[in-house]
């Protein structure tokens, strides 16, 4: 089984190479997302969203990146923490929410038995 390695970046010349004119346009959209300027978040706030959504989406290279960015925008373990915290309980959120469709399912599949 493959594990995540920070080198595992250098295989985006591969895509670069295959979708030269899609990998410009992410890249330049990446970029200004995350720049220092033009933004009404700062970039603290932004990083400490990133870090949230990559912990949601599991995406190792992400949480690497921006827990590295946020250290450096100035963002304080307590924050990285707690925009972690904030992940989680909107995840297990989502798995509650999913079970109640799980619910209404069986319900559903039930009530045909019913009748």
């Amino acid at each position: 089984m493959q594990h995540y390695d920070s080198h595992d970046a250098k295989y985006g010349r591969n895509i670069r190479k295959g979708a030269p004119d899609d990998f410009a346009t992410f890249a330049e959209w990446d970029k200004s997302v995350f720049s220092e300027e033009g933004h009404e978040l700062s970039k603290k706030t932004r990083e400490l969203i990133a870090i949230g959504v990559a912990a949601t989406t599991q995406c190792p290279h992400c949480i690497e990146a921006h827990s590295r960015a946020a250290q450096k925008a100035g963002a304080t373990e307590a924050e990285l923490s707690e925009a972690v915290m904030v992940a989680a309980a909107i995840r297990a959120g989502g798995a509650m929410t999913h079970g109640w469709m799980a619910m209404k399912f069986y319900e559903d599949e039930a009530s045909k038995d019913d009748s």
